[in-house]
């Protein structure tokens, strides 16, 4: 390898691998020259040749700069397959194998299969840790051609998100799934999670109650929005948003929450219907109002978000909105695949959605 053919390869190899990006100034020729152990006049030609691959711009009185298309020219060449060769799309979500996400994974792998790629999995566990472990590994190796990623606790900020950014400059389309990071314009495909929470508390409202408790997720973006959606109920019925009857929990709690059931009841106390954040949830706080010997839904009405199994399969059925995992990761797949082999521009897309009724609820004079 020529002498310029070095510092070449190594300011590309700075930008597939996320470490400089567009807009990031480059060493003086001076620094360059003397990192490398060659003259200047070597060190010219090599950037020239990088501003005729467009990777370097050159500004006069000011220095050379990575030009804003460098990582998708980059990534393209990289990438660059045979007719017969499989693009690679990943799929990062919290969990893989429980409540909804089977159904988001296998529907994204039929679309995918079809269209002659490949699914790479990886699961985050919910932590900003291992997305930050996978974004890293996604970024060194370049071996994916489209992320599908549901953010890690979206609710609360996120030092990975750089990663991302570096992801798209890169050339690497990224598709969220179930919620976004509101600090990056990235696109999204969800359910509406607002809405599904006004749903959920305007059909309680209907049913009679007015002493509403509500379960989020604190650490979540969908958290927020169907608390958004719950508080946009209750005040169109002119009801006042009262906190004592609000309780947020983070992951952690979910997993264990007969450990905070003390917490819960006194919450609920008083109250006649609760909404809870999601059919896992519900499903628990079911649990725990039984041993507290307060009977589901004649003492107290519950209702879930997302429709899963475990509304349908609960030792009381309960009622839910409809989040319909299958036809979101099917759109999923087909936006980010419409994006690698179309460059069609990605958008966004949230589900309208629905209650199902089932046995958790009750007309609050039936209650009474």
């Amino acid at each position: 390898m020529k002498k310029f053919e070095k510092i070449v390869t190594w300011i590309q190899e700075e930008v597939r691998s996320g470490r400089k990006v567009s807009g990031e100034k480059l060493p003086s020729e001076q620094e360059l020259s003397e990192q490398f152990q060659v003259s200047r006049q070597t060190v010219r030609r090599a950037l020239e040749e990088l501003v005729k691959e467009n990777i370097v711009e050159s500004r006069r009185g000011s220095g050379s700069y990575i030009c804003e298309e460098a990582g998708s020219i980059l990534g393209n060449i990289e990438r660059k397959r045979s007719d017969h060769e499989e693009k690679r799309i990943a799929v990062m979500l919290t969990y893989i194998d429980t409540y909804i996400f089977p159904i988001i994974v296998r529907e994204i792998e039929k679309k995918v299969t079809r269209a002659g790629g490949i699914l790479q999995i990886a699961m985050t566990d919910n932590s900003v840790a291992k997305e930050r472990m996978h974004l890293e590994e996604f970024l060194r190796t370049r071996r994916i051609d489209g992320l599908i990623a549901e953010p890690v606790k979206s609710g609360l900020p996120n030092p990975n998100l750089d990663l991302y950014q570096k992801l798209q400059k890169s050339g690497i389309p990224v598709l969220f799934v179930n919620s976004f990071y509101e600090n990056l314009t990235i696109p999204h495909v969800s359910l509406d999670d607002e809405k599904a929470g006004y749903i959920a508390t305007k059909h309680l409202l209907e049913c009679g109650h007015t002493r509403i408790a509500g379960i989020f997720k604190a650490d979540d973006g969908q958290g927020r929005m169907r608390y958004a959606g719950y508080t946009k109920a209750l005040m169109e019925h002119s009801h006042k948003i009262k906190n004592r009857q609000i309780l947020w929990i983070d992951s952690e709690d979910i997993r264990e929450m007969e450990l905070v059931s003390e917490r819960i009841l006194k919450r609920l106390n008083g109250c006649t219907a609760c909404v809870c954040y999601n059919d896992e949830i519900a499903s628990k706080l079911i649990q725990i109002l039984q041993s507290a010997d307060l009977q589901v839904p004649d003492q107290i009405s519950v209702i879930g978000i997302d429709n899963s199994g475990l509304a349908r399969f609960s030792e009381v059925p309960i009622t839910s909105v409809n989040n319909p995992a299958n036809e979101i990761g099917k759109c999923a797949a087909q936006i980010i695949l419409d994006k690698i082999d179309k460059n069609m521009e990605m958008y966004s897309a949230e589900f309208a959605p629905e209650l199902v009724m089932r046995n958790s609820v009750k007309l609050y004079n039936e209650v009474m």
